[in-house]
């Protein structure tokens, strides 16, 4: 594949909706950094791609791996025989941000037009600037990161989770999101969406539409919702991986890995349905608790053939083991010619390898990468901490997060005369690691008319007055199972289109971020704050009154971090 210009969706009035703002500038390319060019870097830039949107790019990229850099460069951005410009390509997001405020100070000086698009890059000798920025580093890192590009004014799309404590987040929605001054409400100034990509699949998109719209099993009364993680993969990313430790604050695997569930479930229970004024205020919760633990991989349950063997490659039980890592990300992936991932986060360069050098080569990298081990006596837990260990035994890592959690939600009847969606209700939703399926959520909602099942191929619904089941399919194509039944791309259109809104047609931020995104800052903060009161329901065994401690949250947020106006 090589870099392309895509086309932004043409824009298109909803349900009445009219766009305030208008533009007499010429339409222009729409250029992007992504900042971290691992699998979701790709997906995004994946997405840009594709979308079938005004001619919108990947610009740059900014990623120390080298290789991951060059591969990156080479497929969306330079080509595989061109050369990145020196503004095209960086090691450190520092780095290109000490470029784009050094360019920035030279324009100003020279007395240019201080919009950052001034520059033609089809010229070739000028700088130019970027509309938008893709966050797709580790989770710990976001907070610097969009803090520190925050004066820049550019639109931003960062993967999900948006901070891994919940003053992380609230400190991002404070340095993106202007002070109030008086009376006037403050809002962001460009557009910002977050990796929450359930709300995007055009399956997902379907049931909420048959559940608010058409209402076809009624008001809702209960949901359950599930997202099975997958026995390998979960072993994989939080068990061996880099989601495998607790944050600082003590939350885990519902952070980094479902909290784009609990934005779901909120999505259909709790946001205003679809064409409710911008004004409507959501249905907030009454109350949150949570159970779960870590069950499966601790050393207690370390089986005793495997003795003292801390890796799997010197392991007397390894060929017995459903977690060797040797079948894992050898027989299953590799043998069969899947370079792709899992299998490229172990080792980055392996698609390159074993086209230029075989098979046999190929795999002997795969298996150094999996020999590479520690002491625990010997090693600093600081060294331990800062890598992945891929071939580590399951119950001899330094795993600390839950392989199963279930988060209750609850509400209060809060009814408005055009919303009867608010009734009281209930929804349950569990994570759990050792399951056939992979990342397939599944669910069913429970309605005064009916029940609603789903999967992520099939919409099921039973009908209470007729008795009779309709069953609607909408399987993902090929493209769209790799990137969350096309969620990825759906959020990626979304973005690109609202920020061509904005850039190119004169759109308000408000209403580009209202019409295409359907999420604003704010809101995505609330999602995660739900998860990190599950975390403190679970950690404390508590109930969690939802209305009380988010006040009390943001009370103390303001009163230890005061702004300054």
């Amino acid at each position: 594949m090589t870099a392309k210009a895509v086309r932004v969706h043409d824009t298109i009035a909803v349900d009445g909706f009219t766009p305030s703002g208008s533009s007499d500038r010429q339409p222009r390319p729409l250029r992007f950094l992504v900042i971290g060019a691992g699998s979701r870097g790709h997906a995004y830039a994946e997405g840009v791609t594709h979308s079938p949107t005004t001619s919108a790019s990947i610009y740059a990229v900014a990623e120390p791996h080298a290789f991951k850099r060059a591969e990156f460069g080479n497929r969306y951005i330079w080509g595989a025989l061109g050369m990145p410009r020196q503004d095209q390509e960086f090691a450190d997001w520092r780095d290109w941000l000490q470029w784009e405020l050094e360019r920035r100070r030279r324009q100003a000086a020279a007395g240019e037009n201080h919009d950052h698009h001034a520059d033609d890059p089809s010229c070739g000798s000028q700088l130019v600037g970027v509309d938008g920025v893709f966050v797709c580093t580790l989770d710990e890192t976001h907070v610097e990161i969009l803090q520190a590009i925050a004066p820049l004014q550019l639109h931003i799309l960062c993967e999900k989770p948006l901070a891994t404590s919940l003053a992380d987040c609230l400190s991002i929605h404070r340095a993106l999101v202007p002070a109030r001054v008086g009376d006037r409400p403050s809002a962001p100034s460009k557009v910002f969406s977050i990796g929450h990509v359930l709300r995007y699949s055009r399956h997902n998109q379907h049931i909420r539409q048959l559940l608010l719209v058409d209402r076809v099993i009624g008001d809702l009364v209960s949901m359950e919702h599930c997202e099975p993680v997958g026995w390998w993969h979960f072993a994989h990313s939080y068990v061996r991986g880099n989601w495998r430790r607790q944050t600082a604050h003590g939350d885990g695997s519902l952070l980094t890995k479902s909290c784009h569930d609990v934005d779901f479930v909120l999505w259909l229970l709790s946001s205003p349905p679809p064409g409710a004024p911008r004004d409507t205020p959501p249905h907030f919760p009454r109350s949150i608790t949570s159970m779960g633990s870590l069950t499966q991989f601790r050393p207690e349950r370390k089986p005793a053939a495997a003795g003292t063997a801390t890796n799997c490659l010197s392991c007397a039980a390894e060929a017995d083991c459903n977690y060797s890592a040797r079948k894992i990300y050898r027989d299953l992936h590799l043998a069969r010619r899947i370079t792709e991932w899992p299998v490229n986060i172990v080792c980055p360069d392996i698609e390159d390898t074993l086209h230029s050098s075989g098979m046999v080569t190929a795999e002997a990298l795969l298996l150094g990468r999996l020999r590479e081990d520690y002491d625990r006596m010997t090693t600093a837990d600081a060294d331990i901490a800062a890598r992945p260990w891929y071939g580590r035994c399951v119950y001899e890592a330094d795993n600390s997060v839950c392989d199963h959690q279930v988060v209750t939600i609850s509400w209060d009847d809060d009814l408005l005369p055009s919303d009867r969606s608010r009734i009281a209700k209930t929804a349950s939703i569990r994570m759990i690691a050792p399951t056939e399926k992979q990342c397939e959520r599944r669910g069913r909602v429970y309605g005064t008319e009916g029940e609603l099942e789903y999967d992520s191929r099939t919409i099921r619904i039973y009908s209470f007055g007729t008795q009779s089941v309709s069953t609607i399919e909408t399987p993902p194509s090929a493209q769209e199972e790799k990137s969350h039944g096309g969620g990825d791309f759906g959020l990626t259109s979304a973005f690109v289109s609202a920020v061509d809104a904005v850039e190119n047609q004169g759109w308000e931020v408000g209403d580009a971020q209202s019409h295409y995104i359907g999420c604003t800052l704010e809101e995505a903060v609330r999602s995660h704050a739900v998860v990190f009161a599950a975390e403190e329901a679970r950690r404390d065994e508590k109930v969690v009154r939802w209305k009380e401690w988010w006040d009390e949250k943001r009370r103390l947020f303001d009163s230890e971090s005061p702004c300054v106006v």
